[in-house]
């Protein structure tokens, strides 16, 4: 059994789809209509095969109020892997990207969190070395 699809629930599906291409460096996969939305996904341009990650509007109000709830409670709604996260902050800082917590060492990981402008924090994660996280 494999993860081929994960989801983050988004308030523009077109501001997502920018943000996440032209800002973070993902890249487009599959969009397709569906409605009045699309199945929008993009994946890591390093792993074009690999885990596609839904921006899945947020129209249901059961998905307004968790990720508002993440979002209050400060909670990255997912994770992605960087290098480096030290550069990679400052790398997106200056493409405006506003973090809410600034690079962490926690033992083998490094972690910082963004906020996607879509409703969501996002946190980045450089594995450090020692034990698994």
């Amino acid at each position: 059994m494999r993860i081929n699809l994960a989801s983050v629930f988004v308030d523009d599906q077109d501001k997502a789809l920018r943000f996440y291409t032209e800002v973070l460096g993902f890249v487009k996969k599959a969009d397709v209509p569906v409605g009045e939305y699309r199945w929008l996904t993009v994946v890591s341009p390093e792993q074009p095969d690999g885990t596609e990650l839904m921006l899945e509007p947020d129209a249901h109000p059961a998905a307004k109020a968790y990720t508002s709830a993440l979002v209050q409670d400060g909670i990255p709604a997912t994770s992605f892997a960087v290098d480096d996260v030290r550069v990679e902050v400052e790398r997106l800082r200056g493409l405006g990207v506003r973090f809410t917590q600034e690079p962490t060492d926690m033992g083998p990981v490094v972690i910082a969190v963004l906020d996607d402008t879509c409703g969501n924090l996002i946190q980045i994660a450089e594995y450090t070395g020692g034990a698994p996280a």
